[in-house]
């Protein structure tokens, strides 16, 4: 599409309960912004789109797509990029199995994802597929860093409003266990690069005979980029597992792994199926050739092998025992007997392990019951952060939400920073051996003795980033003028690059004295003092930790990472406005099929409305957009204040009530202003006809919950149906459109 189609906002099409909420709430923002000349919507990033985009040769005209990522990949480096953008599915492999399956139902001609391709075909099919798994979508939109905070009136409804929190008990058996030894932490390497150096990169594995084999060739590196390598220990790695599942057990609590195999979409995979290994060992040493046979690969999880194994009783049985034998697991969903091994992307570790801190470190076992339990975080790079705060609360208790302050982040994430942009440099190696990392004028710049089945990986972060990241926190801090920390520890050969940089343009920017830089576990424990006294702190932190806290400090002050204010300053001058966190939206689509009820709330897609208005009036020079902006604003105020935020159970409002009382204050509140005499002409009678008709509105929505509804798919609803489930008052219906 040429720039001259392109809306002023693009709103993504994602996946499950948020796309699903885009359904009612769409219609009332397009609705809204035509009166201020702004066009509003959508380009197609769902799981789903991004595979029918993949294979346009196997489709008819009628079902083919425009690859939408790609082209919003391009627009996110223009000055005039507005995007929205809502939480999506970061596909594991049983993921997008399911999503292909379903797809292949509606009849799309699609091929099977090919674990063990063969042909030049089949690879080439894997390697489509592949470039959708994991984090597909935010590598390529996130062409700025990030700047996330709780806007101001959810934190005022927060603290007026606070949420339960589980009681810490100072005998509490909770603990983090991590490798500490022979992981990515301790073996990693890092440098910046100079000019000399700059240009095609190339990973080669020596094996001890000599023999030369090209891992990765053409890695674009410019000069001032920081590179990294590292590598974690297979056997290391199998020995801290099997300790840690022996120690659960010793220790009566249970056992859980917290990892990101979404967005670390081939390590942790890997090290998620030495987990699955390690639990059931005594049956892969008894049936390994007839796992093999079957097809089972560990990395999928505990839930597709016992559906590969379902027709082996002595299997099942030899599983069954071997689990009894085991600690207890962390379960997802205890009901239903869905493991925290069942699927690798279930637990993800920046929304499961604040979950727990929440409860009071407490995990849900398979007796249905809460109990105590062993945290197991391979990788020891970022797993201090959550041992310090669990011994933290240990200590003095949990956070009261009704007092504690707030904690902001300013994110290095642009151009695929640090581990999150590793991909397609991890591997997993396929025997014994070096790996080297020789720069473009065949210096070498990193070098690793490897051993068969290591996970070895290399990462970066460029200069501009890395600059733009700091000022960022500059003008933060001069904004916020409260404590700001640098999460980076001079002892960790990736930070200590990076602070090469930071120092420097602190003395040079006259404000060394208003930032701190301390260790991750340092910084954990003088920001929970912080926010404890009701003061605030600014965490200027890494990408992983961007994810990490920005779900941690959330879920502890508000209840919920989705009500964030998430503003990602695109470095060549647009805006990226995200909408909070999505892990909740896999229930939230189970409870509305059963029951017509969907309790996903749409606060953070108000706050980015807002946002992205008002920096479209700045953009543009749209003083209606600014007025709409603010306006919005103080239609999420409204919402908060008056409780109409979705309720849990069926028959009481939920998500589509929300959007209802949204689009009310919307238009009462641009009725009220008297800046443009215009606007407030166009939407008092809205707002007339959306009072005067509340009773009947609201009973239409209750009326339509309590029964089944029918989609037409989960990964690729019908639109048609999904639109009747989703707007079902007519009398709204009618006054909006």
């Amino acid at each position: 599409m040429s720039d001259s189609q392109m809306p002023d906002i693009i709103y993504t099409k994602v996946d499950e309960a948020p796309e699903l909420a885009s359904a009612s709430f769409l219609p009332i923002i397009q609705r809204f912004a035509r009166a201020a000349g702004v066009s509003v919507d959508t380009r197609d990033i769902s799981l789903a789109g991004r595979i029918i985009a993949a294979f346009p040769e196997r489709l008819t005209e009628a079902q083919r797509q425009d690859d939408d990522l790609a082209a919003l990949g391009q627009l996110v480096k223009k000055p005039d990029a507005n995007v929205i953008k809502l939480p999506n599915i970061s596909a594991s492999a049983p993921q997008l199995d399911a999503a292909i399956k379903e797809l292949q139902g509606q009849g799309y001609d699609l091929p099977d994802y090919p674990y063990k391709p063969a042909t030049d075909e089949e690879r080439d099919i894997q390697k489509r597929y592949d470039a959708i798994k994991g984090s597909a979508v935010n590598p390529v939109l996130r062409e700025g860093n990030s700047d996330r905070r709780a806007a101001d009136a959810v934190k005022k409804f927060a603290q007026a409003n606070p949420h339960s929190m589980g009681k810490w008990e100072s005998d509490s058996k909770t603990r983090v266990a991590t490798m500490g030894r022979n992981d990515f932490r301790s073996n990693e390497v890092s440098t910046t690069l100079s000019d000399a150096q700059a240009g095609k990169a190339k990973i080669v594995h020596v094996a001890p005979d000599g023999t030369e084999t090209v891992l990765k060739e053409g890695v674009d590196l410019p000069a001032g980029t920081v590179v990294d390598a590292t590598f974690m220990s297979a056997k290391a790695l199998d020995a801290f597992l099997e300790r840690e599942i022996e120690a659960s057990k010793n220790e009566g609590v249970l056992f859980s792994l917290h990892m990101k195999a979404t967005m670390m979409k081939v390590s942790d995979p890997i090290i998620f199926g030495h987990a699955v290994r390690a639990y059931l060992k005594p049956v892969f040493e008894e049936h390994g050739e007839k796992l093999a046979e079957l097809g089972v690969n560990p990395n999928s999880g505990l839930g597709t092998l016992l559906n590969k194994v379902k027709d082996e009783p002595q299997i099942i049985a030899d599983i069954d025992a071997c689990m009894a034998e085991r600690p207890p697991m962390y379960m997802v969903d205890s009901s239903k007997g869905i493991t925290n091994l069942h699927v690798p992307s279930d637990v993800i570790i920046d929304a499961s392990m604040p979950a727990l801190i929440r409860a009071g470190g407490k995990g849900w076992g398979p007796d249905d019951a809460k109990h105590d339990t062993n945290c197991v975080i391979p990788d020891s790079s970022y797993a201090g952060v959550y041992d310090e705060t669990i011994k933290y609360f240990k200590e003095t208790g949990a956070l009261d939400p009704a007092t504690a302050g707030a904690v902001q982040n300013i994110g290095l994430m642009a151009q695929k920073a640090e581990e999150y942009g590793s991909h397609p440099t991890t591997f997993e190696i396929p025997k014994d051996g070096t790996v080297k990392m020789y720069a473009a004028n065949g210096d070498l710049l990193h070098e690793h003795k490897v051993e068969a089945g290591d996970i070895w990986r290399a990462a970066s972060a460029r200069r501009a980033p890395i600059e733009d990241w700091v000022k960022l926190a500059i003008e933060r801090q001069k904004a916020e003028g409260c404590e700001a920390i640098f999460w980076l520890d001079e002892d960790r050969a990736h930070d200590a690059e990076l602070i090469k940089f930071v120092k420097p343009i602190l003395e040079r920017e006259g404000v060394t004295d208003r930032f701190k830089i301390m260790s991750p576990e340092k910084a954990t424990r003088q920001t929970l003092e912080t926010i404890r006294k009701g003061e605030n702190s600014i965490a200027i932190t890494g990408n992983v930790l961007r994810d990490y806290l920005t779900d941690l400090f959330p879920i502890l002050e508000l209840g919920t990472s989705a009500k964030m204010l998430s503003i990602v300053k695109l470095m060549n001058g647009g805006g990226l406005f995200e909408t909070g966190a999505g892990g909740t939206a896999p229930k939230h689509v189970q409870d509305l099929v059963a029951t017509n009820h969907l309790r996903w709330d749409s606060l953070g897609e108000f706050c980015a409305l807002a946002e992205s208005l008002k920096f479209m009036a700045d953009q543009k020079n749209n003083e209606k957009a600014r007025l709409l902006g603010l306006a919005a604003e103080k239609a999420t105020q409204g919402v908060l204040d008056n409780d109409r935020s979705p309720q849990r159970k069926p028959g009481q409002p939920d998500n589509r009530h929300s959007h209802y009382w949204f689009g009310r204050y919307w238009a009462e509140a641009l009725a009220a202003q008297t800046e443009d005499a215009d606007l407030a002409a166009e939407f008092a009678p809205l707002a007339k006809s959306l009072a005067e008709n509340e009773e009947k509105i609201v009973s239409e929505m209750i009326e339509a919950q309590g029964t089944k509804v029918d989609l037409g798919g989960y990964f690729h609803p019908d639109p048609e149906k999904t639109a009747a489930v989703m707007r079902p008052s007519p009398t709204l219906n009618a006054i909006i459109d």
